[in-house]
């Protein structure tokens, strides 16, 4: 019996880069629980998110964030926003779209069967028209 792996959350996958500290990730955290609900179909031991930024409340700052699934091609979100807050919320944000996208892509399109894992059922030949 195979035992399910755990899925994703920002608490767990979540690591700062540089301009950040150690002691900046719990707010930072907080402010991305909303990724929660995207990660959780990803594995942990899979998944990780790195935010970072560079030059930090100077005038040209820039936040990065970063997001690695194994399997799938890096998602690397930034932002120009002056203010902190809003630079974190509009990677989050960003991040949020890019994960809806790349899951879209993935998926199969117009097959019900195929997206819920099951195979083909056979038609009944008399329920045809």
């Amino acid at each position: 019996m195979s035992v399910a792996a755990e899925p994703a959350t920002v608490e767990q996958c979540l690591r700062t880069g540089g301009g950040f500290s150690q002691g900046d990730l719990n707010w930072i955290a907080e402010q991305f629980a909303t990724l929660d609900a995207r990660l959780t179909s990803f594995p942990a031991e899979t998944t990780a998110l790195e935010i970072s930024v560079k030059d930090r409340e100077a005038r040209g700052q820039k936040v990065t964030l970063e997001c690695f699934i194994a399997g799938r091609q890096t998602i690397v979100t930034t932002s120009a926003e002056e203010d902190l807050h809003a630079a974190l919320n509009d990677v989050r944000d960003d991040l949020r779209r890019k994960l809806d996208d790349s899951k879209t892509k993935q998926e199969p399109r117009h097959n019900r069967h195929l997206r819920e894992g099951r195979p083909d059922l056979a038609q009944d030949p008399g329920q045809l028209i």
